[in-house]
């Protein structure tokens, strides 16, 4: 992997809660700060494209990640993305060809201590550079083909869908 592409799309990873307000918001993209800190030996270049909760992403916002990604050179791309709409953009993105596209995200944000954001970057950056071609999921410590695998709220975690 000569760079890795970072598209943000913004989701729970990059949420920020303000004391003034009762609900949360989509801040700065958190994983330029989560690498960098973290001393990773590989090049990436950060692209943020939305700032949105993934409940309120459209079609056309859909569409705008899919052709962002299918412009870049590179061949390793991690999206980060919020939990609730993952799977619908997987899907979305599946067809690009000559890519290995990682989408991950949180349950909790980046920000809050015993996040999961971490760990599930760890994971997306690990799967990206492992897996072949094609669309995949990297969440709860696990990589999840799109077509199988739904997010179960109640529970708020990834599970196969049987």
């Amino acid at each position: 992997m000569d760079e890795l592409c970072i598209v943000t799309t913004g989701g729970t990873i990059d949420k920020i809660y303000f004391d003034d307000k009762s609900d949360f918001q989509v801040g700065e993209p958190q994983i330029g700060r989560i690498l960098q800190e973290l001393g990773v030996a590989f090049r990436f270049n950060v692209i943020p494209i939305l700032r949105k909760d993934s409940l309120h992403l459209t079609d056309e916002d859909r569409e705008l990640i899919r052709d962002t990604i299918a412009a870049q050179a590179a061949n390793h791309v991690l999206v980060t993305h919020g939990s609730d709409s993952m799977v619908a953009t997987a899907k979305v993105l599946a067809g690009i060809a000559n890519k290995t596209i990682v989408l991950t995200g949180a349950l909790n944000p980046a920000r809050f201590r015993g996040s999961d954001a971490e760990f599930n970057i760890g994971t997306a950056v690990g799967a990206v550079q492992c897996l072949p071609a094609g669309v995949y999921i990297a969440m709860n410590g696990r990589i999840w083909n799109p077509e199988k695998v739904r997010k179960n709220v109640s529970a708020n975690r990834f599970e196969p869908i049987v």
